[in-house]
């Protein structure tokens, strides 16, 4: 039978990490190597590290993990006094080379490295702009039309010139730029993206989650303020603020899901937030049940909150493949459904005659839950309940997450109690926005849009982001033929 939520995956994707320090005397490159492997969680489709070396910039990206694409040999091949690292989900770009992370290029002033987490949401009316006076794109990513924008300010200093780049910019970005002679860290002026800044020893690091500084035993220092810069030099650390912020809006699903558990993110640690989020699940929709279990790993801290707050007894009865990637070729539908079966395997032992409450963070197209239930049911279970520790995702993400259609979306297509029997579930349920706020401890200064639909920063018309994918889906078409023919 055809499902028309079966081809996409289904969860919200990461966003990119970003990573720079600026350290002479110190193995930066290494250093970067370590921090991207703790970042790799918000991308798995590429790594890059450029590092300066006081003749310039030296690039090594491509496609895989950080593990994959780095070999001690290429490390120590990329030895400099300053680095910047990127790991990357593709958004608005394909997954290609080309469109890797850091970008480097040269300009009036000399060399310089981008590496950007976000998705800028007028994009494509600044690359129109910008190629009608001449500038040239390789890629079809929106990151190179900050590269583009620095390039056409290239009389002013490099500062000056991301500061003018500010205020033509629209969207969502933490970027860390780099200079021969530094690195550069900037937070978009609502503060969308997670950004912070950390010390290790005399030296300075910026990075996208302080789990980072926590693997290179830095010391956390402070999260960027929402439209701040900080330059990295010889001199030490330097802050600017440009702009008047406007009211923070960090994205909401950095605490749903994006994070690492370990990492705080303007004040609030991840795990906390999740674990409250799921006590707040049940004081909402209390259930009796024999069990409690975990979707992992995303539903863990949530399913313990749940458990802890109804003194129900908590298990990992879905058993986690640890040596399958996020992805695996999936040819054929049979490849499709075996995939959440290589994934999970639900215990029988413990689930069997039982009722069993099921929690994850998110529900985006339903296909992972309804397999999910369907295993459970197989293996015994007496009754089968799912319960969600976020409200339903309804409405599309143009900062950066890989759901800018609302027809991907199940709860924009169908009602709860349609959702429910779409996954054969005995019951779905939902945390409230109103819970989730509670959790978070404050009902300010995020951005829900995709569960509200209230969009604090401007979004594209549907003409502007229907020309700019199509330009997009050309580009990438054009340049995955270039890459088959060079083959």
């Amino acid at each position: 039978m055809h499902n028309e939520f079966i081809d996409k995956p289904d969860k919200m994707e990461e966003a990119c990490g970003v990573f720079g320090i600026y350290a002479p005397g110190k193995d930066v490159s290494m250093l970067t190597y370590y921090a991207l492997y703790s970042l790799q969680h918000r991308g798995q489709e590429s790594a890059g590290i450029a590092v300066a070396n006081g003749e310039g910039i030296k690039l090594h990206k491509d496609m895989g993990l950080v593990s994959e694409v780095f070999t001690e040999d290429t490390l120590q091949k990329l030895k400099g006094h300053a680095a910047i690292g990127h790991v990357r989900y593709s958004t608005m770009g394909s997954s290609l080379v080309l469109n890797a992370q850091p970008l480097v290029c040269h300009y009036l002033q000399g060399s310089l490295a981008v590496a950007h987490n976000g998705n800028l949401t007028n994009a494509g009316e600044l690359r129109q702009k910008l190629a009608a006076n001449g500038s040239v794109f390789q890629s079809s990513i929106d990151s190179e039309v900050i590269v583009n924008l620095i390039a056409r300010y290239g009389q002013s200093t490099i500062e000056e010139a991301l500061m003018k780049c500010m205020i033509d910019l629209r969207g969502s970005y933490s970027l860390v730029v780099m200079t021969e002679d530094k690195v550069i860290g900037i937070r978009d002026p609502y503060g969308n993206r997670p950004l912070c800044l950390g010390k290790l020893g005399k030296h300075f690091v910026i990075a996208s989650e302080t789990c980072a500084l926590d693997t290179l035993g830095a010391e956390f220092v402070r999260d960027f303020a929402p439209g701040e810069i900080i330059t990295l030099d010889k001199d030490g650390m330097h802050s600017r603020r440009y702009f008047t912020p406007n009211e923070p809006a960090v994205c909401i699903f950095e605490y749903i899901y994006f994070a690492r558990p370990d990492s705080n993110i303007d004040g609030i640690n991840v795990m906390q937030a999740r674990r409250a989020m799921g006590r707040e699940l049940a004081h909402e929709h209390p259930l009796e049940a024999d069990i409690v279990i975990p979707v992992p790993d995303s539903g863990i801290a949530g399913a313990l909150g749940y458990a802890e707050e109804l003194g129900l007894v908590y298990d990992t009865a879905l058993m986690k493949n640890r040596y399958i990637g996020r992805t695996f070729i999936q040819p054929d539908q049979m490849g499709r459904d075996l995939g959440v079966s290589l994934k999970l395997n639900p215990i029988t032992k413990i689930i069997k005659g039982k009722k069993v409450v099921v929690v994850d963070d998110s529900i985006v197209r339903g296909t992972t839950s309804r397999k999910i239930v369907e295993m459970i049911r197989s293996r015994g279970a007496k009754e089968v309940h799912m319960l969600v520790s976020s409200p339903p995702v309804m409405h599309p993400c143009y900062y950066g997450i890989d759901i800018s259609e609302r027809g991907q979306l199940i709860a924009a297509q169908k009602s709860i109690e349609e959702v429910r029997a779409y996954i054969a579930a005995d019951s779905l349920h939902y945390l409230s926005i109103e819970g989730l706020y509670r959790a978070l401890g404050k009902d300010t200064g995020f951005c829900s849009a995709c569960l509200s639909g209230n969009y604090p920063i401007q979004i594209p018309s549907e003409d502007e982001l229907g020309k700019h994918i199509l330009e997009t889906s050309q580009h990438n078409r054009k340049e995955a033929r270039k890459c088959g023919n060079a083959r």
